[in-house]
């Protein structure tokens, strides 16, 4: 049997494994980005591309969170749920640079709607 490496056996190893499974993975996209994206103006479509990817990954998962969601949030009911994203939708048609005014917006109503008509 090989004997373990001393200095991972002290107090250091859990910085190693965060280094390690945390930071390098992605770290790694993050510095390729900046050398790809040297080159491309504010308007390409390969960032038109992308802008449209992130919202839709973004949309299905609001979309799994009101249709399917998990723990507490499972014991609101459907039309609170609802109504509290269009409630967050409806501040961020007015100003789309309120985006925490409008996720405050949409807590605020998922809670009071959850206080008073919902049971959780």
């Amino acid at each position: 049997m090989t004997q373990p490496i001393a200095w991972l056996d002290g107090p250091y190893w859990p910085y190693l494994a965060l280094f390690l499974f945390a930071v390098l993975p992605t770290e790694i996209w993050r510095w390729l980005a900046v050398v790809f994206a040297r080159g491309l103006g504010a308007e390409s479509a390969l960032l038109d591309w992308v802008r449209a990817v992130a919202t839709a990954l973004l949309a299905g998962i609001v979309a799994k969170l009101i249709v399917s969601p998990p723990g507490a949030l499972a014991h609101a009911p459907l039309l609170i749920r609802i109504t509290a994203l269009a409630a967050a939708v409806a501040v961020m048609a007015i100003d789309r640079r309120r985006m925490m005014l409008a996720v405050l917006m949409g807590e605020a109503v998922l809670i009071g709607g959850v206080w008073l008509f919902g049971a959780v």
